[in-house]
């Protein structure tokens, strides 16, 4: 455990620049995203969560995706970040047992989001999550990783909630919650105006994280010059890899056409790539 914390701690100072994060969806993608220069992976629970037959929302549970996890973490020697999405359960005690579990799987770092809400309520109660959030670093702090980085994720922005006008102080008052009960980070998918970007990071006590999920928002650099300091894709990468599969599957069912996989990468390359993995 004491390599993981290593890894918990190398991760957490990469958020003293701009870091990059790419998501990956199991080991081969991981292996992949590393081979092309990544300090860090982030996983992406809704790409896991297709890979292994399941639509993305908590749909998979606690021990599958602290396994995929595993498998992630396993295979590459850069640290690994874990989307645990909203924790597998609505209390403390179950966002503990599952950052013990992923701690124990590999992971650097946790993402944990404040949705779904109780029954009628679009989001946790900042009170509430607050107790999750401190729960999280609790148990890593128990599992031996207590540099464990929490990125508390915020979906006021993604979910829409409440007055446009108000978003934005909802979520510094959040940040301030989340920030004092141990969060490391602040994720809030959806916000990528620039200029809300600039008065949140300038307002939050901790880094925050913007998600590029699409082509033709915002660059790195502007999102940098606002004060982001990490940037994460979510499915973008999951979803171009499948979306090349299903060109070249349509074209080789029409006509027998493979010259969509002109260029690719050579099965006997990616067979040793994980072959190295394996045998870390």
């Amino acid at each position: 455990m004491a390599a993981n914390n290593d890894k918990a701690g190398l991760f957490r100072s990469y958020h003293d620049g701009v870091l990059l994060l790419a998501n990956a969806w199991d080991a081969c993608s991981a292996v992949v995203i590393e081979r092309a220069g990544a300090s860090a992976i982030a996983t992406s629970s809704a790409a896991v969560s297709w890979a292994l037959g399941r639509p993305d929302g908590q749909r998979l549970g606690r021990d599958a995706m602290a396994a995929a996890v595993g498998r992630i973490a396993g295979a590459v020697d850069v640290p690994v970040t874990a989307d645990i999405e909203g924790g597998y359960g609505p209390d403390p005690e179950d966002v503990a047992a599952t950052v013990e579990a992923v701690v124990a799987a590999g992971a650097a770092g946790i993402n944990l989001e404040d949705s779904p809400g109780p029954a009628g309520e679009p989001l946790v109660a900042p009170s509430a999550q607050a107790e999750r959030i401190a729960a999280a670093c609790e148990a890593a702090a128990r599992a031996g990783a207590p540099d464990l980085v929490v990125n508390a994720r915020t979906d006021v922005f993604f979910h829409q909630v409440g007055d446009p006008a108000g978003r934005l102080d909802e979520v510094i008052a959040r940040a301030e919650v989340y920030a004092e009960a141990g969060a490391a980070c602040l994720f809030v998918p959806g916000l990528l105006d620039l200029g809300l970007l600039e008065t949140l990071t300038a307002a939050v006590p901790v880094p925050v994280n913007a998600g590029l999920f699409f082509a033709g928002g915002p660059t790195v650099a502007q999102l940098a010059k606002a004060g982001v300091r990490r940037i994460s894709v979510g499915t973008a990468l999951a979803g171009a890899a499948y979306t090349a599969v299903q060109r070249a599957a349509e074209a080789f069912l029409a006509d027998g056409d493979l010259d969509a996989t002109a260029g690719s990468l050579s099965p006997l390359d990616l067979d040793a790539a994980m072959n190295r993995a394996a045998n870390r």
